[in-house]
């Protein structure tokens, strides 16, 4: 096993990620030649729940001088308890009061703590809106004070999070090579040759949009969400309209980019709205799909010639019966996370790894 100045590597996979985190595991061992039946990275610990629904977690084995990565999805509500007799799902809250826990039992014995979470915690409560809760700041804080040096997270909903805690090593990476090898893989060479514009779904997404429109040569579009500020409904004020800023869809092919999808009702929309406009083939893309209100609205689009294809990526918990749908693709991105990981751990930059516009760029030249 490679030793890095910051001791030698440990996995510390959370319940909720450990689908990744084997696969993560296995292409550690790979990229350094390991054989694949030595010894597993993986630290064995033990989430335990009290029936009133306190917990605890436990560390089975040693940790003292090692460099720990904590790979976590608390996105993930296939988690279940039992309280009072009840199955309870996990919600992000409890996710994130178990990586305190795991920080909490590994008691300042590791040499350094590196905290996985492709899933910002709260990260869609950035900024706060009159007297409001800043909860995704607050968290931040609160993992630097409890030890953690470096948060590694994936296409933060706002990067400018970050300033909660500017002392702090914080890394956002950006999912966009692989998602695009994906879809270049599943559509074909000329896909991106062919009359495509990249649309973002509300100004919030534009400079994602832009970033994807400027890297492969398209025109970019977006749609602006006029909503009603007087109501509140679901948590949200609800869209009025949808306004399109940009040049015409007639007869073009569309790649709808955002960096989630809960319910999936702006993405709907949009392109439902895109069809209207006579786009002939339309697809979306987003580092996270969640389908909080199910599929079925999705099958639909699909099953009515709307919508083509939905690109997401395995960096959140997907149900398994949803990846088998014909118009959802879902990119792996266990090997990037590892390449990361062995990075890291070998005390090199990973800036090379982070800098994905020469990559995509190789890539549509290959084409």
């Amino acid at each position: 096993m490679s030793i890095g100045s910051n001791g030698s590597l440990g996995l510390i996979v959370m319940n909720n990620c450990k689908e990744l985190g084997v696969k993560v595991d296995a292409w550690i061992k790979e990229i350094r030649g390991e054989d694949p039946n030595s010894p597993s990275y993986i630290i064995p610990t033990e989430e335990v729940r009290f029936n009133n629904g306190e917990g605890k977690v436990r560390i089975l084995d040693s940790v003292r001088g090692k460099d720990l990565y904590i790979l976590t999805d608390v996105g993930n509500y296939h988690c279940t308890y039992k309280m009072f007799g009840y199955d309870n799902r996990m919600g992000p809250d409890e996710h994130f009061q178990d990586i305190k826990r795991v920080i909490s039992a590994i008691g300042g014995k590791a040499s350094r703590i590196t905290l996985i979470m492709p899933l910002l915690y709260a990260s869609r409560q950035h900024r706060r809106k009159g007297r409001e809760s800043l909860d995704c700041a607050m968290a931040l804080e609160e993992l630097r004070n409890l030890g953690v040096d470096t948060i590694i997270t994936f296409d933060a909903h706002d990067p400018t999070i970050h300033n909660a805690i500017p002392g702090t090593s914080f890394e956002n990476v950006l999912p966009t090579y692989s998602i695009l090898k994906n879809f270049i893989a599943n559509e074909g060479d000329d896909i991106l040759k062919d009359n495509m514009t990249v649309i973002s779904p509300d100004n919030g997404a534009m400079e994602r949009a832009i970033y994807y429109a400027n890297v492969l040569g398209l025109d970019v579009g977006m749609f602006y969400k006029r909503r009603d500020h007087s109501r509140i409904v679901n948590g949200k004020n609800p869209i009025v309209q949808h306004e399109y800023i940009g040049g015409s869809l007639e007869g073009k092919k569309v790649l709808i980019i955002d960096d989630m999808i809960a319910s999936g009702q702006s993405i709907i929309e949009v392109v439902n709205e895109a069809y209207k406009r006579k786009a002939t083939q339309i697809y979306a893309a987003a580092t996270f799909a969640f389908f909080t209100e199910g599929v079925e609205k999705f099958d639909k689009l699909y099953e009515e010639g709307k919508l083509t294809r939905l690109y997401t990526t395995n960096l959140s918990y997907v149900p398994e019966e949803y990846l088998t749908r014909p118009w959802l693709v879902c990119a792996d991105l266990s090997k990037f996370v590892a390449k990361i990981t062995n990075t890291l751990n070998s005390d090199e930059s990973i800036s090379p790894l982070l800098e994905c516009t020469s990559r995509i760029r190789r890539l549509m030249k290959h084409n």
